[in-house]
């Protein structure tokens, strides 16, 4: 029986075995109430157990993890989000922080670290590994980072559409996921390519792939 006064963390992750061992790394201080292995799932998984604490990659299938924060922010869920990503350019921290994420920690950092993390945001504060948190306070400051970010300039919809577009969907299945018209997919499809310079979809999977939209 879990213990009402351990703090209940979610993680999510698309690679089992890493989601595995970060469960095991904080078993001994945290409840692990669930494993999602998409964006999607995280969404409601947030929505159906009511974590204190999400731990989620970036890069995952059907939605990244930065559009699901962007999703739950906008439903009005509070539930502080500590990234855990391989990423280790600014844009992606800047871009995390923009959405609403409680902290910033690389993949290859010190267990430890994972959990003052955790530690932090659980008690409202915001945790940013050191190895980038000068360069993200810099870029904050005004005139200061690049602002050029094209993903930034991209609604929810067109970055899930891009996603998914990546992904190898089709525009069909794609209309039936998002529960919309194929004609309002091919709408978002043109303005993406019109928007980004691309002509191609093998050019949406690349753009994809380098902005970290696109689990490999």
């Amino acid at each position: 029986m879990s213990d009402p006064r351990r703090p209940r963390v979610l993680l999510a992750d698309d690679h089992r075995l890493v989601a595995e061992a970060l469960k095991s790394l904080l078993a001994p201080e945290f409840d692990l109430v669930g494993i999602a292995e998409d964006g999607q799932a995280l969404v409601e998984l947030v929505r159906t157990l009511r974590p204190d604490a999400v731990v989620a990659d970036i890069t995952m299938p059907r939605l990244n993890g930065i559009e699901a924060l962007v999703r739950l922010r906008q439903e009005g869920d509070q539930t502080p989000v500590v990234f855990l990503t391989m990423h280790r350019d600014v844009a992606y921290a800047l871009r995390a922080l923009e959405a609403g994420a409680s902290g910033f920690v690389l993949k290859d950092a010190a267990p430890d670290e994972l959990v003052l993390a955790l530690r932090s945001v659980l008690k409202g504060k915001t945790y940013l590994t050191p190895e980038l948190a000068g360069e993200v306070l810099d870029a904050m400051k005004p005139g200061g980072g690049n602002s050029t970010d094209p993903v930034a300039s991209l609604t929810l919809r067109k970055r899930e559409i891009l996603q998914l577009l990546s992904e190898g969907k089709s525009v069909k299945e794609i209309a039936a996921c998002l529960g919309i018209s194929i004609r309002t997919v091919e709408f978002h499809k043109y303005e993406l390519m019109e928007k980004l310079g691309l002509r191609s979809s093998a050019d949406l999977t690349r753009f994809a792939i380098r902005h970290g939209l696109l689990a490999l």
